[in-house]
């Protein structure tokens, strides 16, 4: 019995937004901005960083959808 493959997203399928965090920040602010991201844009965590002087970078993802055509 032959069965299908399964269809695993490689990491070429994500499309990656770099955010830039300016140390006057706060992270109750942070954490907000994130959220409506996540909820609204579909986003996900994939990385932080804190630099020296207190800029932050956050990286975050989410898949890229491949539609195929019914026609």
């Amino acid at each position: 019995m032959r069965h299908s493959p399964t269809a695993v997203p490689a990491a070429s399928e994500y499309e990656y937004r770099v955010v830039s965090v300016p140390r006057a920040m706060s992270r109750a602010e942070l954490r907000r901005r994130l959220t409506e991201d996540a909820e609204y844009g579909r986003w996900e965590l994939a990385r932080t960083r804190v630099y020296l002087g207190g800029l932050r970078k956050v990286w975050l993802r989410r898949r890229i959808m491949r539609v195929a055509s019914t026609l």
